[in-house]
């Protein structure tokens, strides 16, 4: 967090090389957050450009007293995703997830089996599928949990909600979650979930 203090310091004064050590810290987490929330790689490599353009135009609003930078970043790029969810809302009744899932690209990892590298990402995917499907309230809530280990209050700061609200969300989340992946599981069949060869 002091680290983050001093970057931003820095930015603030102008300094190049300080917005891109905050670029270099931030871009993945943030990029991660926003392909959760869309499940489309093109689209939040945009939203993750936008949310930086944001945070740079309103970095001098950054207020310690109110949470870490952290927290601050994940509720502008939540604020920004919720916007652009309200924008694009016809758009997704018309469009398909699937073509654009299957350009998502994973670089292997090295020493994992290509069989390894397969199914890590069939269960990326169908993961993705069920997050998909959960209402943004409750899908907003379990990917700062689960997947970017926000604590409740970081959440509740991050969303605007209270404690026991984020607790809820991210309850009811997970059952809805693991309901739906069960039922895909279902759905697909034990050759195609990998229980044969």
């Amino acid at each position: 967090m002091d680290q983050d203090l001093e970057l931003l310091k820095r930015c603030l004064t102008g300094e190049n090389s300080a917005w891109e050590a905050l670029l270099r810290v931030y871009t993945r987490k943030i990029y991660n957050f926003c392909y959760r929330f869309t499940g489309r790689p093109d689209e939040a490599e945009d939203l993750t450009q936008e949310v930086f353009i944001k945070i740079y135009q309103t970095l001098r609003s950054y207020d310690a007293g109110q949470g870490s930078f952290s927290t601050w970043l994940h509720r502008v790029a939540r604020n920004h995703l919720v916007d652009h969810y309200r924008r694009t809302k016809k758009d997704r009744m018309t469009s398909s997830i699937e073509d654009d899932l299957a350009t998502f690209e994973e670089k292997p990892s090295p020493g994992v089996e290509p069989t390894g590298h397969v199914e890590a990402r069939e269960r990326q995917e169908l993961l993705q599928q069920g997050l998909d499907r959960l209402s943004p309230d409750l899908r907003e809530a379990v990917v700062l949990r689960d997947l970017h280990d926000l604590d409740y209050l970081e959440i509740a700061q991050v969303l605007g909600v209270p404690q026991g609200t984020v607790k809820s969300r991210i309850n009811r989340g997970r059952l809805e979650l693991a309901r739906v992946l069960k039922r895909m599981e279902g759905v697909r069949g034990p050759a195609e979930a990998g229980s044969e060869p």
